[in-house]
């Protein structure tokens, strides 16, 4: 009840500021208007990273999974709700000890220790470092107490909360976008369907020795506690820093590269949070995946879609671009393709990342990010009414996501090479030929 006051009370405060913001934008025009309707969603995405910032939950994990989606909202709102991704305080030891003991009563024949002081925290649980009686280095994911019932209490009130900030900015229907995140959010809380989801991935990856998955402890995992062996390497931050040569982080961006576009065109089965948290990076060019509660499978038709835009890209063909995205469902509400106005700049972006020489470097030329944004800002009006598959969401987020890593990694590679290789393995099993 309390939380369900809480997120009321948000509803109603970002409600009144819509209608307040409606009614002023009758008055106004051009780039008063706008600057009006910025200063209405930073106003609101502020409010509301204060409050989910605190309540955990779907609450919580719902606004850091929209503040990786920058391509559906405003930068100035996706940079505000990007702060969620390090609001997760901890829950005290003696709590998660009751919990993981709960959950697994063997617990003492299993664990040699359990450190009480969690080294990560999150919005749905939080992960020990511990030691097997075997002597085998482990990482435990322990699930909050109650949290299955306050995210499933959160979702039905999140909706209304969404949407009206969507509303703000944009026409754009809003229940694909909430679909695919109700759906992913309810599968991360099952860490049998992520145990499963790390030995499916290791399987497919187990000829590509640069990627390192973590093994599951079988005996010491539940629905709500997950058991991994413990790989170390080096943290995001510190790769992307000075400390290591750009040869050396270059490996790395290769690595995450190639581990997206083969989940999404050969294997059709994509580990879709890019969060740089969710990796490490050892010096021998390897990287190592942590987190596989959020993996989308994809649709051969949909990475059919996207081989076909790789290869535009490749060709500097944007005249097939409208088309391809018609023919996977991108269009207008109704149902017209996208024009070549809207769409061409972004084709010349993505071209020059696939140029066939000198090889491109991520951030050369201005931030990616910054020139996406840019665009993002200029196109926002004209892209107010666009209808898409829900499929494409966590999708979107995982390309989008890779490329801002690869920005902070300074990352030069095969990126054409690469590309077209992978976009052969999804047409090659597109079954409309």
């Amino acid at each position: 009840m309390a939380r369900l006051a809480r997120l009321g009370g948000l509803i109603g405060r970002v409600g009144a500021s819509v209608a307040g913001s409606r009614l002023l934008e009758l008055g106004r025009a051009g780039p008063g208007k706008q600057l009006r309707r910025t200063e209405n969603l930073v106003r609101n995405a502020t409010r509301i990273v204060e409050t989910l910032g605190q309540m955990k939950g779907a609450a919580m994990k719902v606004g850091q999974m929209l503040s990786l989606h920058e391509g559906l909202l405003p930068p100035e709102v996706a940079e505000v709700l990007r702060t969620l991704q390090k609001q997760a305080p901890k829950v005290p030891a003696e709590v998660m000890e009751y919990e993981v003991r709960g959950e697994l009563p063997n617990f003492d024949e299993l664990f040699e220790s359990m450190e009480p002081e969690a080294f990560a925290a999150a919005s749905i649980g939080q992960v020990h470092r511990a030691r097997l009686r075997d002597g085998r280095p482990v990482a435990i994911k322990i699930q909050y107490p109650l949290i299955e019932e306050i995210i499933k209490a959160d979702l039905k009130n999140l909706r209304v909360l969404l949407q009206s900030l969507f509303g703000l900015f944009s026409e754009v229907d809003f229940e694909p976008v909430w679909h695919e995140l109700r759906d992913r959010l309810l599968e991360e809380l099952d860490y049998t369907h992520e145990a499963a989801n790390a030995r499916r991935t290791a399987e497919l990856y187990a000829d590509m020795p640069e990627i390192v998955i973590p093994r599951v402890v079988a005996e010491a995992s539940t629905r709500r506690v997950l058991t991994m062996e413990r790989l170390d390497g080096i943290g995001p931050q510190e790769a992307c820093s000075e400390r290591y040569d750009g040869e050396l982080k270059s490996r790395w961006g290769v690595v995450l590269y190639e581990f997206v576009l083969r989940g999404l065109l050969r294997h059709r089965w994509l580990h879709a949070d890019p969060n740089l948290a969710n990796f490490a990076f050892l010096a021998d060019g390897r990287v190592i995946v942590y987190d596989f509660g959020c993996v989308k499978r994809v649709e051969p038709g949909l990475a059919a879609g996207y081989a076909r835009l790789m290869q535009a890209a490749v060709e500097r063909s944007a005249a097939q671009v409208p088309q391809i995205l018609l023919d996977v469902g991108v269009c207008r509400a109704d149902g017209s393709p996208l024009e070549r106005e809207l769409l061409d700049p972004y084709v010349e972006l993505f071209s020059e990342i696939v140029r066939e020489s000198p090889p491109y470097r991520f951030g050369e030329n201005g931030q990616l990010y910054d020139r996406l944004l840019e665009l993002g800002l200029a196109n926002w009006s004209a892209a107010g009414d666009i209808r898409f598959p829900q499929d494409i969401v966590f999708i979107d987020r995982a390309l989008a996501g890779h490329f801002g890593n690869l920005t902070r990694l300074g990352a030069r590679g095969p990126w054409r090479e690469l590309g077209l290789r992978y976009a052969a393995d999804a047409l090659a099993t597109d079954p409309a030929g």
